[in-house]
């Protein structure tokens, strides 16, 4: 499968859900929403584990995603991602990555690689 990147930088490809999507993987489905669930202190379930990668311009998103102004900025701009962005970083962004360390680590490397091309 071909790498695939959110707006923020966070790999879709590697993505639970984005996986447990792809797989049509039931029991990923339920493993991931266990996850994410303990890990951000929100209630998720199986049936709310659905996600072609919020790049897409139609199909399924997790509920965050849905409303993310990250990826509302990012498609009023016309942007491939934030790291191509003129304003970066900026607080939207900011307040992301404070919240998901990871998502500011696939940041910074898809930054340093946006810059080699």
């Amino acid at each position: 499968m071909k790498k695939k990147i959110g707006f923020c930088g966070l790999v879709c490809s590697s993505c639970p859900a984005f996986l447990a999507t792809h797989n049509d993987d039931d029991d990923a489905r339920k493993k991931t929403a266990e996850l994410y669930s303990g890990k951000f202190g929100l209630v998720f379930k199986p049936e709310d584990i659905n996600c072609d990668g919020c790049t897409m311009e139609e199909g399924r998103l997790l509920g965050y995603c849905q409303s993310c102004e990250i990826r509302k900025c990012c498609q009023e701009k016309g942007l491939e991602n934030c790291a191509v962005c003129d304003e970066q970083l900026c607080a939207k962004l900011r307040e992301f990555h404070n919240f998901s360390p990871d998502a500011r680590a696939c940041f910074d490397t898809l930054v340093k690689n946006s810059i080699k091309k």
